[in-house]
Protein backbone atom coordinates (compact mmCIF):
# COMPACT_ATOMS: atom_id res chain seq x y z
CA UNK A 1 0.00 0.00 0.00
CA UNK A 2 2.58 2.52 0.78
CA UNK A 3 4.10 1.66 -2.47
CA UNK A 4 1.15 3.02 -4.37
CA UNK A 5 1.51 6.45 -2.62
CA UNK A 6 4.28 7.34 -3.59
CA UNK A 7 3.62 6.24 -6.85
CA UNK A 8 0.68 8.32 -7.38
CA UNK A 9 2.85 11.26 -5.57
CA UNK A 10 5.41 10.73 -8.45
CA UNK A 11 2.50 10.34 -11.24
CA UNK A 12 1.20 13.46 -9.50
CA UNK A 13 4.48 15.61 -9.73
CA UNK A 14 5.07 14.63 -13.02
CA UNK A 15 2.16 15.52 -14.46
CA UNK A 16 1.99 18.87 -12.23
CA UNK A 17 5.55 19.69 -13.94
CA UNK A 18 4.01 19.54 -17.15
CA UNK A 19 1.93 22.30 -16.22
CA UNK A 20 5.05 24.69 -14.94
CA UNK A 21 7.98 23.70 -17.12
CA UNK A 22 10.06 24.19 -14.33
CA UNK A 23 11.78 21.06 -14.17
CA UNK A 24 11.65 21.87 -10.66
CA UNK A 25 8.57 18.98 -9.67
CA UNK A 26 10.24 15.98 -11.69
CA UNK A 27 12.93 15.97 -9.45
CA UNK A 28 10.34 15.36 -6.16
CA UNK A 29 8.82 12.74 -8.51
CA UNK A 30 12.30 11.17 -9.08
CA UNK A 31 12.09 11.23 -5.04
CA UNK A 32 8.30 10.01 -5.05
CA UNK A 33 9.71 7.33 -7.31
CA UNK A 34 12.86 6.07 -5.40
CA UNK A 35 10.93 5.91 -2.34
CA UNK A 36 8.43 3.37 -3.87
CA UNK A 37 11.26 1.06 -4.83
CA UNK A 38 12.07 1.33 -1.00
CA UNK A 39 8.17 0.24 -0.43
CA UNK A 40 8.49 -2.27 -2.47
CA UNK A 41 11.23 -3.77 -1.06
CA UNK A 42 9.67 -3.73 2.31
CA UNK A 43 11.17 -0.66 3.98
CA UNK A 44 9.46 1.04 6.77
CA UNK A 45 7.64 4.40 6.18
CA UNK A 46 10.56 6.25 7.72
CA UNK A 47 13.05 5.00 5.89
CA UNK A 48 10.52 5.59 2.66
CA UNK A 49 10.81 9.16 3.54
CA UNK A 50 14.39 9.39 4.15
CA UNK A 51 15.26 8.05 0.89
CA UNK A 52 12.34 10.24 -0.69
CA UNK A 53 13.68 13.69 0.92
CA UNK A 54 17.65 12.27 -0.16
CA UNK A 55 16.86 11.29 -3.51
CA UNK A 56 15.36 14.61 -4.15
CA UNK A 57 17.47 16.55 -2.66
CA UNK A 58 20.38 15.02 -4.62
CA UNK A 59 18.75 15.39 -7.67
CA UNK A 60 17.89 19.03 -7.32
CA UNK A 61 21.51 19.77 -6.37
CA UNK A 62 22.81 17.49 -8.63
CA UNK A 63 20.92 18.11 -11.88
CA UNK A 64 19.01 21.78 -11.50
CA UNK A 65 22.66 23.26 -12.07
CA UNK A 66 23.06 22.07 -15.36
CA UNK A 67 19.69 22.17 -16.34
CA UNK A 68 19.77 25.70 -15.41
CA UNK A 69 23.07 26.29 -17.65
CA UNK A 70 21.49 24.94 -20.52
CA UNK A 71 18.38 26.52 -20.06
CA UNK A 72 20.52 29.79 -20.34
CA UNK A 73 20.07 31.91 -23.88
CA UNK A 74 22.68 31.62 -26.07
CA UNK A 75 23.14 35.61 -25.52
CA UNK A 76 23.79 34.74 -21.91
CA UNK A 77 26.14 31.99 -22.83
CA UNK A 78 28.20 33.83 -24.96
CA UNK A 79 26.90 31.37 -28.10
CA UNK A 80 26.24 32.13 -31.50
CA UNK A 81 22.11 32.98 -31.33
CA UNK A 82 19.61 30.85 -33.28
CA UNK A 83 15.69 30.90 -34.16
CA UNK A 84 14.20 34.20 -32.38
CA UNK A 85 17.56 34.65 -30.50
CA UNK A 86 18.83 35.41 -33.92
CA UNK A 87 16.40 37.86 -34.95
CA UNK A 88 15.77 40.22 -31.80
CA UNK A 89 18.22 42.93 -32.72
CA UNK A 90 18.29 42.39 -36.29
CA UNK A 91 16.47 45.24 -38.24
CA UNK A 92 13.11 44.81 -40.46
CA UNK A 93 11.66 46.84 -43.55
CA UNK A 94 8.13 47.76 -42.46
CA UNK A 95 5.87 46.15 -45.40
CA UNK A 96 3.07 47.66 -44.14
CA UNK A 97 1.87 49.69 -41.53
CA UNK A 98 3.05 48.88 -38.17
CA UNK A 99 1.35 50.50 -34.83
CA UNK A 100 0.16 49.03 -31.93
CA UNK A 101 -2.63 46.54 -33.33
CA UNK A 102 -0.99 45.21 -36.39
CA UNK A 103 1.50 45.15 -39.42
CA UNK A 104 3.66 43.70 -41.19
CA UNK A 105 7.77 44.04 -41.58
CA UNK A 106 10.06 41.50 -43.61
CA UNK A 107 12.94 40.54 -41.66
CA UNK A 108 16.00 38.68 -43.61
CA UNK A 109 13.84 37.93 -46.38
CA UNK A 110 10.68 36.72 -44.18
CA UNK A 111 7.18 38.12 -43.34
CA UNK A 112 6.61 38.83 -39.96
CA UNK A 113 3.54 39.86 -38.29
CA UNK A 114 4.70 43.22 -36.23
CA UNK A 115 2.93 45.48 -33.34
CA UNK A 116 4.90 48.73 -32.43
CA UNK A 117 7.01 48.33 -29.34
CA UNK A 118 5.95 51.42 -28.23
CA UNK A 119 2.32 52.07 -28.39
CA UNK A 120 2.51 55.29 -29.61
CA UNK A 121 5.02 54.96 -32.72
CA UNK A 122 3.44 54.08 -36.13
CA UNK A 123 5.72 53.18 -39.06
CA UNK A 124 5.31 53.60 -42.84
CA UNK A 125 6.40 51.15 -45.34
CA UNK A 126 9.65 51.51 -46.81
CA UNK A 127 10.93 52.71 -42.71
CA UNK A 128 13.55 50.57 -41.26
CA UNK A 129 12.68 49.34 -37.71
CA UNK A 130 14.35 46.61 -35.12
CA UNK A 131 13.45 43.82 -33.76
CA UNK A 132 13.20 44.68 -29.64
CA UNK A 133 11.49 41.11 -29.02
CA UNK A 134 9.41 38.54 -30.63
CA UNK A 135 6.35 36.99 -28.69
CA UNK A 136 5.21 34.16 -30.96
CA UNK A 137 4.97 34.79 -34.19
CA UNK A 138 4.90 38.42 -33.84
CA UNK A 139 7.84 41.11 -33.58
CA UNK A 140 7.86 43.67 -31.75
CA UNK A 141 9.93 46.73 -32.96
CA UNK A 142 11.06 50.15 -32.24
CA UNK A 143 11.92 52.85 -34.28
CA UNK A 144 15.99 52.00 -35.81
CA UNK A 145 17.67 55.55 -35.85
CA UNK A 146 20.69 54.82 -37.40
CA UNK A 147 19.05 52.76 -40.80
CA UNK A 148 16.66 55.58 -41.07
CA UNK A 149 18.71 57.91 -42.56
CA UNK A 150 18.76 59.90 -38.89
CA UNK A 151 22.74 59.88 -39.34
CA UNK A 152 25.21 61.54 -36.56
CA UNK A 153 26.33 64.90 -37.86
CA UNK A 154 29.54 64.78 -39.09
CA UNK A 155 31.94 67.46 -40.19
CA UNK A 156 35.51 66.10 -42.51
Amino acid sequence: MDAVFWIVLGVVLAVAEIFTATLFLIMFAVGAFAAAGAAALGAPVAIQAVVFAVVSALTVFAARPTIQRHRRSAVESGDQPFGVEAIEGSTALVLERVDADHGMVKIDGELWTARSYDATQVFVPGQRVRVIQVRGATALVWQDDISSGELPDVEG
